[in-house]
């Protein structure tokens, strides 16, 4: 037997490769099939059952593209309603890998078809759960997704969540392995570990949730401080739901250079917003103008999700030369499959045409503090969390998450200075706010980590305008 962990950094996700004889199961796949395709045909066997978690909201899966290279059933959890073909398993059914055994768990709560598959090995010992979004390291799965589809407040799912954790997972052997849909940087909790695989015994010694002396603690432990979830969550749910274009299809007509005079014509006439990829320290110095900057080396999908929203929406791509391939790809995992074309050439080719250009103005943290004084207006894109721990004293904390919701109260007659951790987030932020005709600020390059070593004034952790 042998189980592989193919673990996704930028989506924080975790898709799990089982061989058994000759035959092979892939848990919660990523939309594109190559990765897996490749581990069959090397290992010389025959894909029988993707199972599937339950349906995803960060990411659309690969579902669908595998079913239909390899022939392989798949499976979901009791209640499922997929509208395409699928076997829904029974609570507790077993499904058979070469000499292996699947057990479905029905762990209903992050959503009601939500699963937990329960791998029993040769000797008929029970060895690992994939537990999806059910139980994390350090965490549970959110259960304030699934209320629109269900009726069910957000309590009366966590409720549910605690009696399937209670009743299905914690009865397991402490020695049972643990391997989660996500790990730290996923929104689909708030306090995971950084770990991707653990024992189940050591998740019940340290994971809050399942230390929670009951139910109503349970309830609002897991309840607090969750932001709110990203827009496009719900438009992905649908397409794995419903079902999506081919990955191979969104390539073909996405991976197309488009020329100058080409891709000024289809802006205009299609409203297709401009994605600019490259690295923040490129980006600042010059680009097209009302383009968006969203950094390929980042949380670039999540990013992209939160941001854009709209999977529907025409994008047209200016990226590094030869990472096209790869910024579709990953604009595909969450549901982006709506590209037009990238600029033939990358921006060189823009800017030595003549074509008009813009820029961000971007200082040092050094020259910010040359600058800085006690009536600077400092804006602070990074989440509440990290503006809690510390930041510069006075500073307003808007999160890059919520720029929808702070952008217009912005006085464009009034300079401020933007800054996020490490200068990722808030070039995001800064090229928003310059579409949208908001210019009059510099952003920090490096962000908060080289502000705090400067003598800038800053608070201590937990403090709101304490100078330390």
């Amino acid at each position: 037997m042998k189980i592989e962990q193919i673990y996704t950094g930028c989506l924080a996700q975790g898709a799990y490769y089982i061989v058994s004889g000759n035959e092979a199961a892939i848990i919660d796949p990523l939309r594109e099939t190559k990765p897996y395709l490749e581990r069959l045909e090397k290992d010389k066997v025959t894909l029988k059952y993707i199972f599937e978690t339950h349906f995803h909201a960060d990411f659309v899966s690969g579902h669908l593209d595998l079913s239909e290279k390899t022939g392989a059933d798949i499976v979901y959890g009791p209640t499922a309603q997929p509208d395409f073909k699928a076997t829904i398993a029974e609570d507790e059914q077993i499904f058979e890998i070469g000499a292996v055994k699947i057990k479905v768990l029905h762990t209903p709560g992050h959503t009601m078809e939500s699963s937990t598959y329960l791998l029993i090995d040769e000797d008929g010992r029970e060895t690992a759960i994939f537990s999806g979004d059910t139980l994390f390291l350090g965490d549970v799965g959110r259960p304030d997704l699934a209320q629109k589809a269900t009726h069910l407040t957000q309590e009366q799912l966590a409720g549910l969540l605690y009696e399937s954790l209670q009743h299905k997972i914690m009865p397991l052997p402490d020695d049972i392995v643990v391997y989660p849909a996500h790990g730290a940087g996923s929104a689909c909790g708030k306090n995971m570990q950084k770990e991707t695989v653990d024992t189940l015994g050591n998740q019940k010694k340290t994971n809050y949730a399942l230390l929670q002396p009951d139910k109503e603690s349970f309830i609002r432990e897991v309840l607090h401080g969750l932001s709110a979830p990203p827009a496009y969550f719900g438009m992905n749910v649908a397409m794995n739901k419903g079902g999506y274009k081919s990955f191979d299809e969104v390539m073909r007509k996405a991976n197309t250079p488009v020329s100058i005079e080409d891709f000024e014509t289809l802006a205009e006439q299609s409203g297709a917003l401009i994605l600019d990829t490259r690295p923040a320290a490129e980006f600042h110095k010059g680009f097209i103008p009302n383009s968006i900057n969203i950094g390929l080396k980042g949380d670039f999908a999540p990013w992209v999700g939160a941001m854009i929203v709209d999977v529907q929406q025409p994008i047209l791509l200016v990226s590094e030369p030869g990472t096209e391939e790869e910024v579709i790809t990953r604009l595909s995992r969450v549901g982006f499959d709506h590209v037009l074309g990238f600029l033939d050439g990358s921006f060189a080719s823009w800017k030595s045409s003549g074509k008009e250009i813009d820029s961000i103005h971007r200082i040092s943290a050094e020259e910010f503090a040359q600058r800085y004084t006690e009536d600077t207006k400092v804006v602070d894109v990074r989440k509440d969390g990290e503006y809690h721990v510390a930041h510069v004293v006075n500073a307003l904390k808007m999160p890059l998450a919520e720029i929808n919701d702070w952008a217009s109260s912005l006085n464009n007659e009034e300079h401020f200075v933007i800054h996020c951790a490490g200068g990722y987030r808030s070039m995001i932020a800064a090229s928003i706010l310059n579409s949208r005709g908001i210019r009059n600020f510099t952003e920090v390059e490096g962000g908060f980590a080289k502000i705090k070593e400067t003598q800038i004034p800053k608070t201590e952790a937990g403090c709101t305008n304490k100078a330390v």
